[in-house]
């Protein structure tokens, strides 16, 4: 998977967590957090350019 940035990069890895696992998906989205580099509206914002808003919206809620 290319490294855009770390928002990006974190929606792809839920885009793909059926080949990278989901325990590293949720893992990095989880660090992302807690480390405050991925904002959740901005999460939310790239799920939404992705077309991944109705898979991410779960996890994040979850996080919360």
């Amino acid at each position: 998977m290319k490294i855009t940035n770390p928002v990006k990069t974190v929606v792809d890895g839920i885009r793909y967590r059926g080949k990278i696992g989901f325990a590293v998906a949720l893992e990095a989205l989880r660090e992302c957090i807690r480390q405050r580099r991925c904002p959740k509206n901005e999460l939310l914002k790239c799920a939404k350019v992705c077309r991944m808003t109705r898979i991410m919206r779960p996890y994040l809620e979850a996080l919360a």
